[in-house]
């Protein structure tokens, strides 16, 4: 099967989604795998043609770069059979393909050098290609060696006053702070090699605190052969209820001179959906009732919380960072590309949506957890 063209699988006329400068020319919405697993979706869903109908749609609609990992059940396998019924449509050179190794189960973390070499060939085979324009250590907070003076709360002082708390002084850049950050490296470099071997393009890293991301960034450039990370994904911390990746995207790009930021997970996580998130989610108590409450007051406005939030993340993003969205059957991809025409045609002088934007985030700041980050690990 090569294509259906079932009415939904049809894009609404209009502006295909762009491509952004920078080193990989990344589409301004990259597909998220991760919603193609237990985690978000049934048994049910994931066996049907509903993941292979929303890959169609993406790709006729200009997301043309897809995310997944090793750790998100039967992702890879999905997209990489989606892809390949698609091939004749779009080729393999039409779209980029990234994905994480390093994290096999809720606890199961493997950064062996000989481990991340077969998870990343057991990937080149699920998605039935011979290279990946990107591969990142996944979640790599959960193996390096912790350095924080909190787990919880507002971490942006991280840049300023808080600065050795968190291992961030100029002069210990290239500090080893223990076992953990020795197996970053480690695995890192076996990466690197495939790199050199023509298996991926470029090598990244992901995780939830950016505080641990510019750390370990910066451990990575100071350390022989002092070379930058090229990609770094960061989940959770560009949407209404946090906005922190803003704060810390000059010194990653600048400080750390990664090549290319990714922000993802403009629900966080399905938080901001308007509807309950799994129940796993991190949340405290307070950050799910704030949510509850800013979703009410969202639709007193006249609109969703998950509107709300794809458009505040696509406005705040662009430039050279795109915004990776999780994707689970053709309504949502339509509902995407909506927003974002909308948000470039309108632009700054949306000020309804700016409005009720503001709105919302002032419920996440009289609940004080306007900014709050969970544990990561728990």
């Amino acid at each position: 099967m090569t294509s259906i063209d079932l009415p939904d699988e049809l894009p609404i006329p209009g502006p295909l989604v762009s491509r952004l400068d920078g080193p990989l020319s990344l589409p301004r919405i990259v597909f998220g795998g991760g919603a193609l697993s237990q985690q978000y979706n049934s048994d049910e869903l994931l066996a049907s043609d509903t993941p292979l109908r929303t890959v169609q749609l993406a790709l006729r609609y200009g997301i043309t770069a897809f995310d997944t990992s090793a750790y998100y059940g039967p992702s890879e396998i999905l997209l990489g059979n989606a892809l390949k019924a698609l091939k004749d449509e779009f080729p393999r050179s039409s779209y980029q393909l990234m994905t994480k190794c390093g994290r096999y189960g809720m606890a199961d973390f493997d950064y062996t050098p000989g481990r991340i070499r077969e998870s990343v060939k057991r990937s080149l085979k699920r998605l039935h290609t011979d290279y990946f324009d990107v591969v990142h250590l996944h979640d790599i907070e959960f193996v390096c060696t912790e350095v924080a003076p909190r787990r919880t709360g507002n971490h942006t002082p991280a840049l300023a006053e808080d600065k050795a708390a968190y291992g961030l002084m100029d002069g210990d850049e290239g500090k080893v702070r223990g076992e953990g950050d020795q197996r970053i490296l480690d695995a890192f470099a076996e990466l690197q090699k495939m790199k050199e071997e023509g298996l991926i393009k470029n090598v990244g890293i992901t995780g939830y605190p950016l505080y641990t991301l510019l750390r370990v960034a910066l451990l990575i450039l100071h350390t022989p052969p002092f070379k930058p990370v090229d990609v770094i994904l960061s989940y959770s911390n560009l949407t209404l209820q946090s906005s922190t990746f803003l704060k810390f995207a000059p010194e990653l790009l600048e400080r750390a001179q990664v090549g290319q930021l990714i922000a993802a997970s403009p629900f966080s996580m399905g938080l901001l959906t308007g509807v309950a998130p799994p129940p796993w989610h991190p949340a405290s108590p307070e950050l799910l009732a704030a949510t509850i409450a800013a979703s009410e007051e969202s639709k007193a406005r006249g609109t969703s919380l998950a509107d709300l939030a794809t458009g505040y993340c696509i406005r705040h993003t662009g430039g050279n960072i795109p915004l990776a969205v999780g994707f689970s059957r053709p309504s949502e991809v339509h509902e995407c590309v909506k927003v974002w025409r909308e948000i470039e045609i309108q632009g700054e002088n949306d000020m309804k949506r700016k409005e009720q934007e503001e709105a919302a985030k002032c419920v996440f700041m009289e609940a004080d957890v306007l900014d709050w980050a969970w544990a990561s690990p728990p």
